[in-house]
């Protein structure tokens, strides 16, 4: 993509309590030319806000918790350009440096289909950085994820990573309506159901650089996001049949 492409991208990074990594994310993002950049402080108690407005962010507040609710709150009220967005963490783990691959598969056509990808993901577990980045929790909660929606939805993901990129007419196709931690697994699902073209790219990954995890840090957290994910395949399994939803075929890279 180019610098004027590159403008119609939006990036989101929900932060709690992301001080000490906040303004690195960001900076690792401007020098590959994102300026449209929303950080959305969902609660914070240390300084995450004040850090990332002063490198260069915008800065939303949402005081209500919940991964999903500030998703959709960095979501409102998109300047018109806006064609992509981009959905990362704030605590230096997503490796950026990826994301120049990502933007050749949005903006390049492919020609027997005469179509573009309207979901690129990163997938930590083909790379030997990502997966040893992984936490055990981590890994299994990603397999046992993928797995249901194999079963359930009959499409193979590789991993349920934060980083992210969405054409804005499919994510409003797909009607998001979660607002906690089943955000990334409902965003999976909906594109199969969606008929979305789907892309997982490889990754790297780092360990957390500043901060503890509100999921995978604690024994309790890791079993409250094991049951939200759980909760969510359930619900939106049942819909599916009581529905009747056809998946529609799926363009894998």
């Amino acid at each position: 993509m180019n610098s004027s492409n590159l403008d119609s991208i939006l990036v989101i990074i929900p932060v709690l309590n992301e001080e000490a990594t906040i303004a690195q994310v960001i900076q690792s993002l401007q020098l590959i030319g994102l300026y449209h950049i929303r950080v959305v402080d969902n609660g914070s108690q240390d300084r995450s806000a004040d850090v990332a407005f002063k490198a260069g962010a915008e800065v939303l507040h949402e005081p209500l918790p919940g991964y999903g609710r500030a998703c959709w709150r960095g979501l409102q009220a998109m300047p018109e350009s806006i064609q992509w967005i981009l959905f990362c963490d704030g605590d230096g783990s997503d490796d950026v440096s990826a994301l120049n691959h990502f933007f050749s598969f949005c903006a390049v056509s492919l020609e027997r289909q005469n179509q573009r990808y309207d979901l690129i993901l990163g997938d930590r577990t083909a790379t030997a950085m990502g997966r040893s980045a992984l936490t055990p929790v981590q890994r299994f909660g990603n397999g046992l994820a993928t797995t249901l929606i194999w079963f359930g939805w009959g499409y193979r993901y590789r991993d349920l990573g934060p980083l992210r990129l969405i054409r804005r007419s499919a994510l409003e196709q797909i009607q998001m309506r979660d607002r906690g931690f089943g955000w990334t697994v409902e965003m999976q699902v909906r594109a199969i159901e969606g008929g979305l073209r789907i892309c997982e790219l490889p990754v790297n990954y780092h360990c957390r650089q500043g901060g503890r995890s509100k999921i995978s840090g604690t024994i309790r957290g890791s079993i409250r996001a094991g049951i939200v994910i759980l909760a969510t395949l359930g619900r939106l399994y049942g819909r599916r049949w009581l529905q009747k939803i056809n998946g529609g075929s799926v363009i894998r890279c």
